[in-house]
């Protein structure tokens, strides 16, 4: 009788091991069905901060994050000429609100998530000078596209309101997005810049030789927004955004946070 009890004992034993690995697997494979493929549009000024985020986002979510970086001026083309992006970060208001106006966000997950100032800046190493030094240099000054770049249209904007754009437009030298006018500068074929201060904290080889005054220009605001027919990872990543993690991130960067981070 006790070799039988044993028996059964020891058959009870495997049997819930047997249960618990099974029980484990099923937990696992559906983990990884739910997990999916995340195409994040962003504007190219956020790509440090973007890509440090990456990794956390991957190992809390089981996602796979795709990041692709341009002018918020093209990349708002694009997802209204139907590209597959899931979420959108812009760098300005105007051309979230234009993808919004063609019906293509998912209604009720647009909200305003950073914001920046601008800077001028010189390559490395240089000293403090005025914004009025612009008007007395004689080399290229990078920026975005003025018409459509948004950091190129704060410039231009803030040119305009300090009495300088008609001095300096000549030699205004207009990039496809910031960090190509960042590199510009970083490489020696500017004499000066104007980009958002984010850019030019995550660049060694340029010095901010002043700041922008804030009120030439209008407030510089990020949102994001998931894209109309966006899946669930989607809106794990907006989460994931507005949290503690990604806040310290986006503060380490320079960016000011417009809402208090969750958990």
């Amino acid at each position: 009788m006790t070799s039988w009890r044993s028996s059964c004992a020891a058959l009870w034993q495997t049997l819930r091991r047997a249960l618990l690995a099974a029980a484990c697997l099923w937990l696992g494979s559906a983990a990884s069905l739910s997990a999916e493929r995340v195409t994040v549009f962003a504007a190219a000024s956020l790509k440090t901060a973007l890509d440090a985020l990456e990794a956390p986002f991957e190992a809390q979510s089981g996602d796979e994050l795709v990041l692709v970086y341009a002018g918020s001026s093209a990349l708002a083309r694009q997802i209204s000429q139907g590209a597959p992006a899931d979420v959108f970060l812009s760098a300005n208001v105007a051309w979230m609100d234009a993808v919004e106006a063609q019906g293509r966000l998912h209604a009720g997950t647009r909200r305003d998530l950073l914001e920046n100032t601008l800077v001028l800046i010189a390559p490395a190493p240089a000293q403090a000078a005025p914004l009025e030094t612009l008007a007395e240099g004689a080399g290229y000054i990078a920026m975005g596209l003025v018409e459509a770049v948004p950091a190129g249209i704060y410039a231009r904007e803030a040119l305009e309101h300090l009495g300088l754009w008609e001095q300096v437009a000549a030699r205004v030298a207009q990039t496809d997005n910031v960090r190509a006018a960042l590199a510009l500068v970083a490489r020696g074929e500017a004499q000066f810049g104007l980009v958002y201060r984010t850019d030019a904290l995550a660049e060694p080889r340029v010095d901010i030789v002043s700041p922008v005054p804030p009120e030439a220009h209008e407030p510089i605001i990020y949102p994001a927004a998931r894209i109309a027919g966006s899946g669930d990872g989607a809106g794990r990543f907006m989460d994931f955004l507005t949290g503690r993690a990604a806040a310290e991130i986006f503060e380490a960067q320079g960016f000011g946070l417009l809402a208090e981070p969750g958990k």
